[in-house]
């Protein structure tokens, strides 16, 4: 059991490392080709973020264990929500744009019921994600990058600055190299051992997925949003957020589907009606008070509500 544990532990390590080591390379080999900053933030940054729960899920589809990947889909949404948006509003209230409050937010509320919807096979005792469905997600998530492009473009979203360290070309093919083996490596450990432990225990692997899994593929984002809040960048502590939880679901879910069609169990509703429930209270939190704005009482209520939810899983089995 010790021995699973460590193994589950340096699996995120690896990830977080790896995906770390392979947004540094691609960056540096997309600077060396002149690519624009605009270009490198839309793709490299952000698909770099989510490559914990890529990986983590390719793995656990290929293997079958449906549970794992759900559970860390949905889980890491519901964690990021309450959770880090808590943290970071804790830190220092929110204060957002108005294109988060209108179109991201709602973009956000309309991946969880675009999940719901495919999900469920509606009259059967248990849906299924296809493959079909899964090329519906996709092109959802196309609509969004075209959407964040056009934002981009017209100045409606402040680009995060890159650092660019100019590497030699064999450091930028060594560490995307390393960083994809890291990354390879780090999903193997996490959903095996995540396995392990949920039989061990005598606890589903649901729990598994929708706690420790989703909570460790999460660190980047919570890392990424404490620092933000700590510098007072708030667009991007809660559009670091809104971004991974549309990700998660049209592309992570969309890709998982593509691999192997992945069964539905109906117990995992009422964890996308939380998802549903809390997307929906973070906006009508942006017209409480002072407009825009998710202040620390908010954040508490988002923080508690986690907490007790954490309370639940457990109890559910």
């Amino acid at each position: 059991m010790l021995l699973q544990i460590s193994l589950l532990i340096l699996g995120f390590v690896l990830l977080i490392k790896g995906a770390d080591w392979l947004v540094n390379g691609a960056t540096a080999l997309a600077k060396k080709h002149q690519v624009s900053d605009l270009a490198i933030g839309l793709t490299i940054v952000a698909f770099g973020t989510s490559m914990p729960e890529l990986v983590v899920n390719a793995f656990a589809a290929f293997e079958n264990h449906p549970d794992i990947v759900y559970g860390n889909i949905i889980g890491s949404n519901n964690f990021n929500l309450f959770m880090i948006l808590g943290i970071a509003g804790l830190i220092t209230p929110l204060v957002v744009q108005s294109s988060t409050v209108w179109k991201e937010i709602p973009f956000s509320l309309a991946a969880a019921l675009v999940l719901f919807i495919l999900a469920n096979d509606f009259g059967a005792d248990s849906g299924v994600l296809s493959r079909f469905d899964g090329i519906i997600l996709l092109i959802f998530f196309a609509g969004f990058l075209y959407y964040v492009y056009k934002q981009l473009r017209t100045g409606n979203i402040p680009e995060t600055s890159t650092t660019v360290v100019h590497y030699s070309n064999l450091k930028i093919w060594g560490l995307i190299l390393l960083g994809l083996a890291l990354l390879v490596i780090g999903g193997r450990l996490v959903v095996d051992s995540a396995v392990e432990i949920a039989s061990a225990l005598g606890v589903s692997q649901t729990l598994i997925g929708l706690t420790i899994v989703a909570a460790g593929t999460s660190l980047p984002e919570l890392a990424t949003s404490v620092v933000a809040a700590i510098k007072k960048n708030n667009d991007i502590a809660v559009g670091n957020i809104i971004g991974s939880n549309i990700f998660n679901i049209f592309f992570i879910l969309g890709v998982s589907s593509l691999i192997r069609p992945i069964p539905f169990s109906l117990k995992f509703n009422q964890d996308i009606y939380l998802l549903i429930f809390g997307t929906v209270l973070l906006f009508l939190t942006m017209f409480s008070g002072k407009k825009k704005k998710l202040d620390r009482w908010e954040a508490a209520i988002l923080l508690a509500m986690y907490v007790g939810y954490t309370v639940y899983l457990i109890n559910r089995g």
